[in-house]
């Protein structure tokens, strides 16, 4: 990306806040936007797939994406992850090299950025900042996967569903505006949580209905902290 593009500023702010390059100094990540190419992506879209993966790294810039696994034999899919402003794809298949099945869909227009994959490794190799954050990053990724697998094992749909919530707080917030699940339909929401829509849609209505969330115009809000706890031990 050329330094006199109009999105250049915008790109460069919002690295400067993601958590991978917040600490990589100015010089070092004006030279790593110049070799990032600038694109964008439809809402609905499959916004990067397990091709484009074995060859780019992306960054997301702005909007959403799930990362899903699909079964097309029987049409199930789970969601592996919500991809928003900083995160990457897929920083483990970058450090392993070995690449899975799962591709990201645009949930809403988004812009990326894109570099191969040999750059992005030299970044590792060539910018400690860059690489130190990595490891941290992965390991969140990673916890959520095991957080995953828990859930499916020990609890119910209702003790998941109320899991995820909680996990998608802000920091530092223990109730009001859950935005990275805003306007999400409730069945990508079952698809996160190994259940149907049906289900989820179930325990939403009751949960709204005891005043423990809010789902006004698809933005939905913790009301009730306590009894949404008391929800994950089922």
């Amino acid at each position: 990306m050329l330094k006199n593009s109009i999105h250049y500023k915008h790109c460069f702010d919002t690295l400067r806040e993601s958590e991978l390059f917040s600490n990589v100094d100015n010089e070092i990540l004006d030279n790593m936007l110049e070799l990032c190419q600038y694109e964008t992506r439809s809402k609905g879209a499959t916004a990067i797939s397990q091709h484009q993966a074995n060859d780019f790294f992306y960054i997301i810039i702005s909007g959403r994406a799930k990362v899903s696994v699909y079964n097309p034999h029987n049409g199930r899919e789970h969601i592996m992850f919500l991809l928003s402003s900083g995160d990457t794809f897929d920083v483990i298949g970058l450090l392993d090299r070995k690449w899975n099945d799962a591709f990201a869909t645009a949930l809403e227009n988004m812009e990326v950025l894109s570099t191969t994959v040999s750059q992005a490794r030299e970044w590792i190799e060539q910018h400690p900042e860059f690489n130190k954050a990595l490891l941290p990053y992965l390991g969140k990724q990673i916890h959520s996967l095991a957080n995953q697998t828990s859930d499916l094992s020990l609890y119910d749909t209702e003790a998941r569903l109320s899991r995820l919530i909680l996990r998608s707080l802000p920091n530092n917030r223990l109730t009001g505006d859950i935005k990275l699940l805003n306007e999400l339909s409730q069945e990508t929401l079952a698809a996160m949580v190994g259940s149907v829509r049906v289900i989820i849609t179930r325990h939403l209505q009751k949960w709204k209905q005891d005043d423990i969330v809010s789902g006004k115009r698809g933005k939905w809000s913790l009301l009730d902290l306590q009894a949404l706890l008391d929800k994950t031990q089922k």
